[in-house]
């Protein structure tokens, strides 16, 4: 199964919901929403009243409740809550009361863990141009961070790809004659017209859509519970167990044996993890990519 960035949201949200035991009211729409509507009709308001409610990645602050019609009424600032996009919703979508854990902030904790991972583990990719006889310097891509390796291919049937052992990489290269703002000059004798393919390291892409495959961000599949214990341990930080007492059953029966910090004291634990999985895919790309050695002239 392919996981998508939903996937990986739906994942974390569940695994600290069972750590709170705080179960999440939630209902439906029972209408279709457009995106500047201020009402919405609801299957059941019961529990209902004026705070925070989300539907799919939008949060929204209702203001009034009528248990008659079974409507919600949205303050005027209320769509598009807390810095989230305001978007239309279908009929019979998911709302969620006052959630715990609001897909937005788990949205930001994964892009943040994207971003914190790297330069302990990397995103690769590769580029290809035709060498010609009478030029040096060639263009890079902007996302290119460092080179692992550059080989080109030779002529006849082996298509054997021979490395290139001297070259030199310019990352400020002037973006007037380069645009990617980046340049490698090769020195070794190249076959004029052969094709050379750069291999090279760059910043983990950022999960932008629900519908966004892991696979996009460029980063290994085996890393994907690094990301998973990264945004966990940054979320569970600001939520204290003990502090739930009363919001659901679930959470009162649990409250005597959660004491005040217990919170923290999880959030230092999934940080252990998230280090140790982090430390252990590192260590598997250094063995993956080992450093190669090149010459500048």
């Amino acid at each position: 199964m392919t996981t998508t960035r939903d996937t990986i949201v739906e994942e974390v949200i569940s695994n600290l919901s069972s750590y709170t035991l705080r179960q999440d009211r939630s209902t439906y729409l029972t209408a279709s929403l457009s995106a500047s509507a201020l009402s919405m009709n609801l299957a059941s308001v019961e529990n209902i009243g004026k705070g925070l409610m989300e539907i799919n990645d939008e949060l929204v602050w209702v203001d009034s409740t009528d248990r008659i019609s079974n409507t919600v009424t949205i303050a005027p600032y209320g769509r598009g809550y807390k810095g989230t996009t305001a978007t239309a919703h279908d009929a019979l979508e998911k709302v969620t009361v006052s959630p715990t854990f609001p897909r937005y902030q788990v949205i930001r904790a994964i892009n943040q863990t994207l971003g914190a991972v790297y330069p302990k583990i990397f995103a690769t990719a590769s580029t290809t141009f035709s060498y010609t006889a009478s030029r040096l310097t060639y263009n890079l891509p902007a996302d290119l961070d460092d080179v692992l390796s550059i080989s080109w291919q030779t002529v006849g049937p082996t298509q054997e790809w021979v490395p290139i052992r001297r070259y030199r990489v310019d990352k400020t290269a002037a973006t007037g004659s380069f645009a990617g703002g980046k340049s490698v000059t090769i020195y070794d004798l190249v076959t004029s017209g052969r094709t050379v393919q750069v291999f090279y390291t760059k910043k983990p892409t950022l999960m932008t859509s629900g519908s966004s495959t892991f696979a996009s961000t460029g980063l290994p599949d085996s890393t994907e519970d690094v990301i998973m214990y990264g945004a966990a341990y940054r979320l569970i930080s600001f939520i204290d167990p003990a502090r739930l007492t009363f919001s659901t059953p679930e959470a009162n029966e649990n409250d005597p044996n959660r004491p005040l910090g217990t919170g923290t004291s999880t959030s230092r634990y999934l940080f252990s993890l998230y280090q140790q999985r982090l430390e252990e895919e590192a260590g598997k790309l250094r063995d993956e990519y080992p450093v190669r050695v090149h010459f500048t002239t």
